[in-house]
């Protein structure tokens, strides 16, 4: 049927936006679909979809932001389909503003649904991979974490989301290094697409629009959808601790920080000697993108 027949897959956030196509994606490639959504209309039309084209998929309605109710979704996928294999975290919101205007109520809700969203549910399906691991079973497992640009770079007016998804970014690193042992493997996502949230924006919505005239959409969900499928397959076992782009038909690996050779003086830097060591620093440096709306 395709590269994901019989895998078991949690998709968090998939009752609309790029959550939905992965899990219309991830279907159509035959893995089975856990679609995790608070929004319990919202998910069952996609499951309806799914199950309409010959798709396996079953709702889920925990909240990823509560670590209890979170192991409900791990619980409910072995359930329904006998087994998980992966863990797509999608599901995240917007509060954008500058950080002078900034609430703490902005800070919080985003690091919740974001930094916390992408370790509630990761952490009861690690317990299982690791469970099974200890048992001697082989296991053949993935999480798939959401970034963003703005994590990597930076993005003016949304230091809070910028922070989260750097924050995301960092644990895909560090869970690909120490789960490697239990037969898990961590990448994440940088995605570009049209969304509600990239939409949100009139210009935005303007430049990201599906074109009349049949030619190919560029901004189109389901193109990042690929890639995520395919890191959710068998073949991507090699393949990990990784944070990939994907807009259109591009993909690429952002390349993450790294230590530069350095001035080494062999001593204390007095205060006032520091100002020329940066100037040699900064006379080989190759300069960071820019900062989204810089």
């Amino acid at each position: 049927m395709g590269i994901l027949n019989n895998r078991v897959v949690i998709i968090t956030g998939a009752g609309g936006g790029l959550g939905a196509a992965h899990a219309k994606v991830f279907a159509a490639e035959g893995a089975c679909v856990v679609v995790n959504d608070i929004n319990e209309a919202a998910a069952s039309a996609v499951v309806d979809e799914i199950t309409q084209a010959g798709g396996k998929a079953v709702v889920n309605t925990s909240d990823i932001t509560n670590y209890d109710d979170s192991a409900n979704a791990v619980k409910q996928a072995i359930d329904a389909f006998g087994d998980l294999h992966a863990v797509l975290n999608n599901a995240g919101i917007n509060r954008d503003r500058m950080f002078a205007s900034m609430s703490e109520a902005d800070w919080d809700a985003i690091m919740s649904v974001h930094l916390k969203g992408h370790f509630c549910i990761t952490s009861h399906a690690v317990h299982y991979w690791r469970g099974l691991s200890k048992e001697g079973r082989e296991v053949d497992a993935r999480i798939i974490n959401t970034t963003s640009g703005a994590g990597l770079q930076g993005s003016v007016g949304q230091s809070n989301y910028a922070a989260a998804k750097a924050g995301i970014a960092a644990l895909t690193l560090n869970q690909a290094v120490e789960l490697a042992r239990y037969g898990v493997t961590a990448n994440a996502i940088a995605p570009a697409a049209r969304t509600g949230m990239t939409t949100a924006v009139e210009e935005m919505a303007t430049r990201m629009a599906k074109p009349e005239d049949g030619s190919f959409d560029y901004w189109a969900p389901e193109n990042v959808s690929s890639l995520l499928a395919w890191l959710a397959a068998e073949d991507s076992k090699a393949i990990t601790g990784r944070i990939f782009e994907a807009e259109g038909g591009r993909i690429s690996i952002a390349d993450g920080w790294r230590t530069t050779e350095g001035v080494d003086k062999g001593a204390r830097w007095e205060p006032a000697e520091v100002g020329s060591a940066i100037d040699q620093l900064l006379a080989k440096e190759v300069p960071a993108q820019k900062v989204y709306g810089s």
